[in-house]
């Protein structure tokens, strides 16, 4: 497996597998052409030191994989970062694979390479099979989530 930075042109399949599942489709605009703010949202991305969209690519040269993420600096953990993985997606004929697993793996190196000292995630309480696949790979629910929405 190849992981390297998206480029513009990766965009529309990566929304592609964001799309794929039964919460993607009802946030997500899967369409061609693809709603220009995806792009706008992927130059901000890419002008970002501190965020990183990854591909994942197979022996073929084909996006079977993608993730996000963001280091965040802050002055507690005396001046500690915190590194974020958010939309971590696999495509569907490769799930079951051990693909994540190795995405999360190469992740959790990347986050130590840039000098994080934790790695969070958040998952919807709805994804019962994700919650179960970050706890094996060690992750602890040891906080309590929330949100507001704007």
């Amino acid at each position: 497996m190849v992981f390297r930075k998206a480029t513009r042109q990766d965009v529309a399949t990566i929304v592609k597998l964001l799309a794929n599942d039964k919460l993607g489709q009802l946030r997500e605009r899967y369409v061609d052409p693809l709603p220009e703010a995806y792009y706008d949202a992927f130059d901000k991305i890419n002008a970002d030191s501190n965020q990183e969209l990854i591909v994942v690519e197979d022996e073929k040269g084909e996006m079977i994989g993608t993730l996000q993420l963001s280091f965040i600096q802050y002055l507690t953990y005396q001046g500690g970062i915190r590194a974020q993985i958010e939309a971590v997606r696999i495509r569907e004929d490769q799930r079951g694979e051990g693909i994540g697993r190795q995405m999360m793996e190469w992740a959790i190196a990347r986050a130590r390479e840039r000098n994080a000292h934790l790695l969070q995630l958040t998952t919807d309480k709805q994804r019962s099979e994700a919650l179960r696949f970050y706890e094996k790979l060690g992750f602890k629910a040891s906080h309590e989530g929330m949100k507001l929405s704007l």
